[in-house]
């Protein structure tokens, strides 16, 4: 696609990609999570409908997220490098990240905390009890 973008746009693709990667992940989940629910449990509750609304566009926040940290080098894929394998890299945490929204956040909370001193949030407190 190169020459095929304008430059503006060029020179974003990589975050976007990994947004759009994140937010597929959070799409995943939430339709894996529907199916579980009201096919398999037979538990659907319509108290979770703000959820399965609002897990995807925070899943497409934690796929740019990843972008960054990953650019940042706050977070190293360790996986053995091979040419043309790096992109593939970036979309691949993205889609994690955006598929495991609270094991990313936690993590992002870990390296706050190694990195800068920054407690958990309370939310993260409460998990770790």
């Amino acid at each position: 696609m190169q020459g095929l973008l304008p430059a503006w746009l060029a020179a974003v693709q990589i975050p976007i990609s990994c947004a759009l990667v994140g937010g597929v992940g959070g799409i995943t989940y939430c339709l894996r999570g529907v199916y579980l629910n009201a096919c398999v449990r037979k538990q659907w509750d319509a108290a979770w409908h703000p959820w399965y609304y609002i897990r995807p566009i925070v899943s497409f926040i934690c796929g740019a997220v990843s972008f960054v940290f990953l650019k940042a080098g706050l977070l190293v894929l360790d996986a053995t490098q091979k040419p043309d394998s790096n992109l593939l890299g970036f979309y691949a945490l993205a889609f994690i990240a955006g598929f495991n929204v609270d094991k990313f956040v936690a993590k992002l909370e870990d390296i706050a905390h190694a990195t800068w001193g920054i407690e958990k949030s309370r939310v993260g407190q409460d998990k770790d009890k």
